[in-house]
């Protein structure tokens, strides 16, 4: 069973249904017994951080999700929650990634929204996956890189477009609102042992 975590918000159902096509059953939930068991753990991410951070803390998610052992994947704001500190906000993160999520100069279009490509490519997560192959963004805030970026995307300026420790991974970018090659990202994250 994959466990889409369910915070209030967002591209829950577009995550589900993307899953659903691969032919994996899913449960949306925020049940700390449901989450432990699960064979996966998908953090889709829509919204702003201070106020999905409280809802896990209400929860007690925050102490729950670092302490996962199996394949955990952050889509969008899911991977910035897995993050230090955010600048939406001036929120506190889950600490996973050792980075900070900062917001894009006003030096272009803000929000950066539509499809890029992927630069420096590594990591299990992208296998067959080119920098020819576009992927579909929408957010104002980034991560910088770092020792865990796995691939980076330039807008205004480089940011990681994934990340990956262990078992938590992160796409900033849609992979269920990125067509095919969308599909392959979630592919690779649901065939990870």
């Amino acid at each position: 069973m994959i466990a889409i975590i369910d915070y209030g918000a967002g591209n829950v159902k577009s995550v589900k249904n993307a899953v659903r096509k691969l032919e994996f059953e899913t449960i949306l939930t925020s049940d700390f017994a449901e989450i432990r068991k699960a064979k996966k753990v998908i953090f889709p991410g829509v919204g702003e951080a201070s106020t999905a951070m409280n809802y896990l803390k209400e929860r007690n998610l925050d102490t729950l999700i670092p302490t996962l052992k199996q394949p955990f994947l952050g889509i969008c704001l899911g991977q910035q929650l897995l993050c230090d500190f955010s600048e939406e906000g001036n929120t506190k993160c889950l600490g996973i990634f050792d980075l900070k999520v900062k917001e894009f100069p006003a030096t272009d279009i803000v929000p950066h929204m539509g499809w890029n490509n992927l630069q420096k490519i590594k990591g299990g997560l992208l296998e067959g996956i080119s920098t020819e192959d576009n992927f579909y963004f929408v957010h104002s805030y980034y991560c910088e890189t770092g020792e865990y970026t796995t691939s980076e995307c330039e807008y205004i300026l480089p940011f990681s477009a994934t990340l990956q420790k262990d078992n938590f991974y992160g796409t900033q970018f849609h992979p269920e609102k990125s067509g095919d090659i969308g599909s392959k990202i979630l592919e690779n994250f649901l065939k990870l042992k």
